[in-house]
C-alpha cells in the first residue's frame, strides 16, 4: 500500500554510508524531503537513521538488491522525486597491468549499477511526469589523467549517457543533471592509491604510479581538498531550481583543469598533466 506524507518529497541516493552521499542525505533531510539512504556498509548510516533517513542495504550491482530497493520505495511512497545517482569508485593502475575482470567491476559500478536502477525507477516518475535524476560526474569525465584509463571511460560515458537521457525524458518533464567535481574530501584518494600500487607499483609504470600516489596524498591531506559542502550546495541548488543547469562544477583544480582541456588542447594538458606526475 502506497502512504503518502502531504507535500513531502522523496529522494534515493545511493553510495550514502560516507562522504558526499552521506552529506547529500543530511541535506535533503534539513531541505524537508523523505530521504532514502542506501548502500552497502548500512551499518555506517546510523546516525542518517537518527536524523529521519531511512537506510537500505543495497549493493548497486546486485540486481536482486536493486530490485528490491526499488520494490519498497514504491510500496511506501509510489515513486522518488529526486533520484541521486552517487554510488561508485575510482579504479586506477596501468591499463596493461589491470585485469579486465576488475575493470568490468568498474563498469559495473560506476554506470551499469545507476542504469539498472535508473530503468527500474522512471516507468512511475514518467507516469506522474515529473522528478529529478542527479548523476554524479567527476571533472574526471571531461579530463583524463595517467594510470586512469578505467575510472575516466565510466566517467565519460556517464557524461554521453546522462546527455542522452535528457534528450529522452525532455517530453516528460524529467530533469537529468551532472555534477562535476573536483577533488573533494572524500575516501576517493585512500581507496584508489593502495590498488593502483598493487597493479602497478613494482613493474615498468612503477615511477609514474609512485609519482601519482604522492600527488594524490598531497592533493587528499587536510586542508589541500574542497570541502563536500560544495558540491551539496550545488546539489541543493539543482533540485530546488525549476529549470535546473544541465551540469554543474565544483571542487579544487575541476574548472581550471577543464578549462585547460578545453581551450588549450590535449598536447598542452598533457604536458600540465605529466609535469605533475615526474
Amino acid at each position: 500500500m502506497v502512504s503518502t506524507t502531504a507535500g513531502k518529497k522523496v529522494a534515493l541516493i545511493t553510495g550514502a554510508s560516507s562522504g558526499m552521499g552521506k552529506a547529500f542525505a543530511k541535506a535533503l533531510l534539513a531541505e524537508g524531503l523523505i530521504v532514502y539512504a542506501a548502500a552497502r556498509r548500512v551499518d555506517h548510516m546510523d546516525d542518517l537513521v537518527t536524523l529521519g533517513a531511512i537506510a537500505i542495504k543495497m549493493d548497486i550491482t546486485r540486481d536482486d538488491d536493486v530490485q528490491a530497493a526499488v520494490k519498497r520505495i514504491e510500496e511506501d511512497h509510489g515513486s522518488v522525486d529526486v533520484l541521486i545517482n552517487n554510488a561508485g569508485f575510482g579504479l586506477y593502475g596501468a591499463m596493461e597491468e589491470t585485469s579486465l575482470a576488475d575493470a568490468r567491476y568498474q563498469f559495473e559500478v560506476n554506470l551499469f549499477g545507476m542504469a539498472r536502477l535508473t530503468q527500474l525507477l522512471l516507468p512511475a516518475m514518467r507516469k506522474k511526469r515529473a522528478g529529478k535524476i542527479i548523476n554524479i560526474s567527476s571533472m574526471g569525465g571531461k579530463i583524463y589523467t595517467p594510470l586512469g584509463s578505467w575510472y575516466h571511460a565510466t566517467k565519460h560515458a556517464i557524461e554521453g549517457w546522462s546527455d542522452c537521457l535528457r534528450l529522452e525524458l525532455n517530453p516528460f518533464n524529467i530533469d537529468v543533471v551532472i555534477i562535476e567535481p573536483g577533488v573533494i574530501a572524500t575516501e576517493f584518494g585512500s581507496v584508489m592509491m593502495n590498488p593502483m600500487l598493487e597493479r602497478s607499483g613494482a613493474g615498468p609504470y612503477s615511477k609514474m604510479a609512485h609519482a601519482i600516489a604522492s600527488a594524490t596524498k598531497a592533493s587528499y591531506e587536510k586542508g589541500a581538498a574542497s570541502d563536500p559542502q560544495v558540491i551539496v550546495d550545488l546539489m541543493v541548488k539543482a533540485i530546488r531550481a525549476d529549470k535546473p543547469k544541465t551540469r554543474y562544477v565544483a571542487g579544487k583544480y575541476a574548472k581550471p583543469m577543464m578549462f585547460i582541456r578545453k581551450w588549450l588542447g590535449d598536447r598542452v594538458f598533457d604536458k600540465v598533466i605529466l609535469s605533475a606526475v615526474k
